[in-house]
C-alpha cells in the first residue's frame, strides 16, 4: 500500500461529515477512509494529483 501523503497534500482536507470526515478537493469527494487509499483500490494506482502543500498554504485551497 502506498504511503499516507494526503496529509502534506494541498488538496487534503477534513470534512464536516461524520459518516465521510476525509475530503480530497482535487478528485471532489469525500470518504469514510484517507483519499489516497480509495484512489489506489478503484484504480489500481497511486494518486497522479498529489501537489506538496507549501508551509504555510491552507488545506484544500
Amino acid at each position: 500500500m502506498a504511503n499516507n501523503k494526503c496529509i502534506t497534500c494541498k488538496f487534503y482536507y477534513i470534512t464536516w461529515d461524520q459518516r465521510r470526515p476525509y475530503g480530497c478537493r482535487a478528485f471532489g469527494f469525500k470518504a469514510k477512509r484517507a483519499p489516497f487509499i480509495v484512489v489506489e483500490e478503484s484504480s489500481g494506482e497511486e494518486c497522479h494529483l498529489y501537489e506538496k502543500r507549501e508551509k504555510g498554504e491552507k488545506r484544500g485551497r
